[in-house]
């Protein structure tokens, strides 16, 4: 690896699967200090232990990322720990349902506006401080493309991730003077812990063939894959990106979307 982030220290949240668990492997392969947070303690156990196996410097804190106050303590914990924080991957999420729209409960849409929304918007809240006052810092948030188009996801899903695109604009124009940088990612269709019961469903009745058939590259997407993007905006080389929101699809977004497409 190259040590693009030597001497970088960063939070990821959502860190024991997925994009979360490749990221904060990645991130350590580079160089970075890091600080991981998620729900799932054994699973963020191992990744803790995958990165100590390859003397990567990591502390670990189960963090719900739908209280604020265990956000805060999460960044007090983290600053106590490296002084101070180069990096914030917002990257923990949950997909929601996919019922019809007059049998969505408001709860359902509650618990993923809580995690997928105001989960970024706290820990972005209490770090910033922090980064305006240093003038530096990068913030990722990982959205979805089901938050540029339709059909890529579940009404509240969707409208999640449009509306933490919309916070990753209005954010970055608030704190750009303090060279402070907030980007999003749109992740396509990738095989993660969330999507895996689709995956599995797709594979039970015989249509494996047809998933990513859509994009333009006609296939899914390791998490793997994503995790270099996001390296990528955490990194100096990013230090004139921001506010923007980047597709990381396979060309999904590139082409104009079929109504009622289905795999």
């Amino acid at each position: 690896m190259s040590g693009r982030l030597n001497g970088k220290k960063a939070i990821i949240t959502g860190a024991a699967n997925g994009i979360g668990r490749a990221s904060a492997l990645l991130f350590a392969k580079e160089g970075a200090n890091l600080v991981l947070a998620d729900v799932n303690e054994s699973d963020l156990g191992q990744v803790e232990k995958e990165i100590k196996d390859i003397k990567g410097n990591v502390l670990t804190r189960k963090t719900d990322v739908s209280s604020e106050e265990e956000i805060k303590a999460l960044i007090s914990i983290a600053l106590e720990k490296f002084t101070n924080i180069d990096i914030l991957v917002n990257n923990a999420g949950i997909g929601g349902g996919l019922d019809a729209l007059e049998e969505q409960k408001s709860e359902e849409w509650h618990m993923v506006y809580d995690i997928n929304v105001m989960g970024p918007v706290y820990a972005t809240k209490h770090i910033i401080a922090h980064m305006k006052a240093r003038r530096s810092g990068s913030i990722i948030n990982i959205a979805s493309v089901a938050g540029l188009l339709s059909g890529a996801g579940g009404n509240a899903y969707s409208a999640s991730k449009a509306a933490l695109i919309n916070f990753t604009k209005t954010s970055a124009c608030e704190v750009g003077s303090f060279n402070v940088r907030i980007n999003a990612i749109c992740p396509g269709l990738i095989e993660t812990g969330m999507t895996q019961p689709f995956f599995e469903w797709a594979r039970s009745v015989g249509k494996e063939s047809q998933l990513g058939k859509y994009c333009e590259l006609k296939r899914a997407a390791a998490p793997e894959e994503v995790a270099w993007a996001i390296l990528f905006l955490a990194s100096d080389e990013a230090s004139y990106m921001t506010g923007q929101a980047i597709p990381v699809d396979g060309g999904i977004t590139a082409s104009m979307s079929v109504p009622g497409r289905k795999i």
